[in-house]
């Protein structure tokens, strides 16, 4: 029965990446046990997941959880975040597990350099998901056209609940949020964008987007529902599943959504989808439109972003066309 450690400690849309390899491994190599290791703050994204034997969290430094790695004995460690920290765990369990294989993930970092740096692309049209798959393609897996995974729990889906019933079966699903300031949309844009949808609006954030949800419903009116700073990662992700398409950036409850196979309306600001990290359907074929400022010599200014425009002008974003925006999200059926 080989033994699979994968790594990957964050964040959620790069962990939802992720999942088809755990479901590769599992389900193409016989008898296969799969472990995975990532940070406890992310343990909701995975815990539901039924192709990992075992998940192992940690709150600051992987070496929490040292001794208990090396006593499983693994066959195989997969590192799909190739950074430091994993170095380090990586030599912790090689040293011990004598007969352990490693296989890293090509990041690519020169080429997403260069591209940053000096707009010169050399990336690969390849989806990381894709990527992440050649990093296992010694076992013999194949990409098998699902896509991506997500799973909750049946307490998670009460958070639809929440909603009026007259809102649960066709509305729009608004990730107002983003890690970073220069992946988010001014709350005018947003504003604007939801006064012209022909649907109720349910926005969805975190805790820091609490007052911005506020101002989006107050100024827009009762068919904009916030629920920002209200529900957890996995209740968001139970109202993304219900809904008709998802207005999002290029974040995590995005890769979410394809997860779901829901329609997806994405803002891009900073990044670029040369980056690699669309949203990833597999074989299936699902509405999808992407938004972003083309010909700014500034984007990408950064591989993950900023919480300010390293330029002043935020052009990336405040250029962006809030009615084809509305009109991608209302062609929705």
């Amino acid at each position: 029965m080989p033994k699979f450690l994968i790594l990957r400690f964050s964040s959620i849309g790069d962990i939802v990446l992720t999942t088809p390899v755990v479901r590769a491994l599992k389900e193409q190599v016989p008898e296969a046990e799969v472990h995975f290791l990532t940070k406890r703050s992310f343990e909701p994204v995975l815990q539901h997941n039924p192709y990992i034997d075992r998940l192992h969290t940690f709150f600051e430094n992987p070496n929490e959880c040292l001794d208990t790695l090396r006593g499983e004995h693994f066959d195989a460690i997969i590192d799909l975040h190739h950074n430091q920290r994993t170095f380090w765990i990586k030599r912790a369990l090689k040293s011990s597990l004598k007969s352990a294989s490693v296989f890293s993930f090509r990041k690519l970092n020169i080429e997403k350099w260069l591209l940053v740096n000096f707009n010169i692309n050399l990336l690969p049209d390849v989806h990381i998901v894709d990527r992440y798959l050649e990093t296992v393609s010694d076992f013999g897996v194949r990409n098998d056209g699902k896509g991506l995974d997500y799973f909750i729990g049946e307490g998670d889906r009460k958070a639809v609940e929440k909603l009026p019933a007259v809102v649960r079966n066709n509305f729009v699903a608004a990730a107002i949020g983003a890690q970073h300031g220069t992946k988010r949309l001014p709350t005018e844009k947003l504003i604007a964008i939801c006064k012209q949808l022909d649907r109720h609006v349910v926005l969805l954030g975190g805790d820091n987007d609490r007052e911005t949800g506020e101002r989006i419903a107050e100024a827009v009116g009762a068919h904009v529902i916030n629920l920002c700073g209200s529900l957890s990662i996995n209740e968001s992700a139970a109202v993304v599943e219900k809904a008709a398409v998802v207005l999002t950036h290029d974040t995590g409850l995005m890769h979410i959504a394809a997860a779901f196979k829901r329609p997806i309306v994405s803002v891009w600001g900073n990044t670029v989808p040369q980056f690699g990290m669309t949203p990833y359907y597999g074989d299936v074929k699902v509405p999808n439109k992407i938004f972003e400022v083309s010909g700014l010599s500034c984007r990408p200014c950064s591989k993950i972003g900023f919480e300010t425009c390293p330029k002043k002008h935020f052009r990336c974003m405040t250029q962006q066309d809030e009615a084809a925006i509305a009109r991608a999200i209302n062609d929705v059926v």
